[in-house]
This record gives C-alpha cells, sequence and structure tokens, in this order.
C-alpha cells in the first residue's frame, strides 16, 4: 500500500444510523487482538458521531462509550446471536458481521443490510490451529458458505492481501470496499536502547510462529549480540519458554505505557507471523520510528513497505540475514524508521472511521426495501 485514498468528511447533515457490530470479542477480552481494536475505534467513532452503536459478542465485556451486549460464552455465542439480536436489541438499520473465521451468517436471520467485515481469510490456518475435523468444517464455513450466504452483502476488508483472498473465495470484487487501519499518534517519544534490543508483541498464538522465532533468534544472537523481548501472553507462553535460550525475555501482557516505552527502545519489531489481515502492531512500531522484519505474507506485504519501512524475507535464513543486517547497519536502520514514522503519520483513525461510515451508508441505500429505522 503506497497511497491512500478515501472520500472527504462526510457532510454534517448525514443520516444518523443505529448499527450493530457483531463480532467473536470485547476489546476487555484476554484474547483480543488487532480485530478488537479496529472494531473498537470504529464503534466509539460512529458513537462521538452521534450514531447509535451496539456491540454484540460473547465472553468477557466492559464499559464502552457504545453499548456493549453479551451474547454467551466464546462459543455458544454462534448460536445465541440470532436469539439475542431478535429479542434484547431495538431494531437496527444495519448490521455488520465481523467475520474472523466461523461466520455468524447473519443475512440469514438480521433481515436488515450487511456489511461483512473481514480482517483476513484464513486458509491454511484452519489446519494449523485446529485438528480435523474441525478444521475442515472451519475451512468449509469460510470458504463456501460465508461467501453465498453473504451474496447481498458488501465485504469490507483492511488490506489488498485479504481483498484478493477474498475474490480467491469467490466475493465478487465490485462488493469488496478497502478501509485501512488507523494507528494513535504516540504521546512522547523516549529513548532507542542504547544496546540491541528486538521486540515480538502480540498474543502468543501458534500463527504467529514465535517457536521459528526463538529458532531464528540462536543464529542472530551471535552476531548482533543484545536481548530478545517477546511481550504478550497466549496459550503458546509456556511451551515458548521452555524453548527460550539465552537473550529472551518474557513480559507477560504488558500496559499501554510499558508498550510505548518498549516499541521505542526496541531497534526493530520482528513479526514472523505467517499470516496477518494487517498488523496494527508493525503500525504501531513505525509510528515510533521502528522498522519491522517480517516474512513476505498477506497482511504484512501491505502494512511493511520492503525496502523503505523494512524488511520482507521469503524464507527462514533470508529472515535472519535482514534481522541480522539491519541490526549491524545503523544508518540504514535509522532510514527505514523515518520512513516508517512518516508512513504510519498517514494512517489516521479518523479517516478510518470516514470509510467506515460512507460503506454502512452504501450498505443502507443499496436496499431501499429495508426502510432504515433511523433517517
Amino acid at each position: 500500500m503506497t497511497q491512500l485514498a478515501y472520500p472527504a468528511d462526510p457532510p454534517a447533515s448525514a443520516p444518523r444510523r443505529r448499527v450493530v457490530i457483531v463480532a467473536r470479542r470485547d476489546l476487555a477480552s484476554p484474547d483480543s487482538g488487532g480485530s478488537e481494536v479496529l472494531v473498537d475505534r470504529l464503534a466509539s467513532g460512529m458513537a462521538a458521531r452521534g450514531h447509535e452503536v451496539t456491540l454484540l459478542c460473547g465472553g468477557r465485556t466492559a464499559d464502552r462509550s457504545y453499548q456493549v451486549v453479551r451474547s454467551g460464552t466464546d462459543y455458544s455465542q454462534f448460536l445465541l446471536a440470532p436469539f439475542t439480536f431478535r429479542y434484547r436489541l431495538p431494531p437496527c438499520d444495519v448490521v455488520v458481521e465481523v467475520c474472523n473465521g466461523l461466520p455468524y451468517l447473519a443475512p440469514l436471520w438480521a433481515r436488515r443490510p450487511v456489511v461483512c467485515l473481514v480482517n483476513h481469510v484464513h486458509t491454511d490456518l484452519w489446519s494449523i490451529r485446529y485438528p480435523p475435523p474441525v478444521s475442515a468444517i472451519g475451512r468449509f464455513a469460510e470458504r463456501v458458505v460465508m461467501p453465498k450466504v453473504h451474496t447481498d452483502s458488501l465485504f469490507l476488508t483492511v488490506s489488498r492481501s485479504s481483498a484478493a483472498d477474498l475474490t480467491a473465495v469467490g466475493v465478487r470484487p465490485d462488493r469488496i470496499r478497502l478501509l485501512y487501519n488507523g494507528v494513535e499518534p504516540p504521546p512522547w517519544q523516549l529513548p532507542r536502547s542504547p544496546t540491541p534490543l528486538f521486540l515480538a508483541l502480540g498474543r502468543l498464538a501458534d500463527y504467529k510462529r514465535l517457536d521459528l522465532l526463538l529458532a531464528l533468534w540462536e543464529r542472530v544472537r551471535p552476531v548482533t549480540g543484545g536481548q530478545l523481548v517477546i511481550a504478550g501472553d497466549g496459550p503458546e507462553r509456556a511451551r515458548l519458554e521452555r524453548l527460550a535460550g539465552a537473550g529472551v525475555v518474557f513480559t507477560g501482557r504488558v500496559s499501554e505505557a510499558e508498550k510505548h516505552r518498549l516499541l521505542c527502545a526496541a531497534w526493530l519489531l520482528v513479526h514472523p507471523a505467517v499470516m496477518e489481515g494487517w498488523g496494527i502492531v508493525v503500525a504501531e512500531a513505525a509510528s515510533r520510528g521502528t522498522p519491522a522484519v517480517g516474512f513476505d505474507v498477506p497482511g504484512l506485504r501491505d502494512s511493511v513497505l520492503h525496502g523503505r519501512t523494512g524488511l520482507l524475507a521469503t524464507t527462514e535464513g533470508r529472515f535472519a540475514s535482514a534481522w541480522a543486517s539491519l541490526a549491524l547497519h545503523d544508518a540504514r536502520r535509522v532510514a527505514f524508521g523515518r520512513e516508517a514514522r512518516r508512513f504510519a503519520a498517514r494512517l489516521r483513525w479518523s479517516v478510518a472511521v470516514d470509510r467506515f461510515a460512507d460503506v454502512i451508508e452504501e450498505a443502507v441505500l443499496r436496499q431501499p426495501h429495508l426502510a432504515p429505522v433511523m433517517a
């Protein structure tokens, strides 16, 4: 992504809408990640503009500037969401179904215009994260059932990589809309570490491939020295701690203040995930002038500008070489950091909310036979 093109701000007279967002988790969930950050920023931005927004989700929730309604546990919500929507919520103008794997199939039960928000299509992740037959069922639901049920829906996604993946599973390109994640500007810049410090930040899950990162660190550490900090928590933590060698520090889940300190202090963000929808943490690092090293995979090839804001590798050996090379060449690393900061400055949440509001309005107007409840 080298250029961002968005519509101008909507006029003040734009109609207010009642929007229900159906998503798996609230930001309060210990398993929350980039998708939950995106939903929260869009929902709070729409609420601040006078729209009525409700998040319907499972698991742990917290008070927000918009309404949050719990519809069951992490898994039971896929059965309970339609009943919660019908019997506990007032009529709405549009439903936004956040499909991160298993779909809610909102067009079958909402009877309202639907926008399907997809961060990324899971493809090979199903076999990585779940055993058969669960992986086969999940892949079929996402690749076959979801596109067929959402025949009349608009699709909203966060990168060109994800848009291409949606096209590959049968979604027509004319129904796909792009919305780029924003990034919160850092409050102030803190000092860079005087000694080599490399940061991996996020949920410790299998598809993040942090076990591979630990193996590569054993090749990089003798060349660069320094420390590898792994910040975050998740189901893989105990296993990763057993695999870790010298120079590795696990922090667990960190506060926003500590995350900011680490992103400023790090020489590089190292991100070995097998795929991302976008990679919000890459943009968060970039806003602090911290380049990223990752694999040339969907999502990361959108959020990392190869050779400008970081490096993308096609093999494990090239990942290790890129990591060591940037660590040893101060001038190149600093130049990448300057370009990364300029790139991140263009990623604004206000622009993302503008785009979201435009797509909401387009979805309502595309189905005039479903009369709006707010106008």
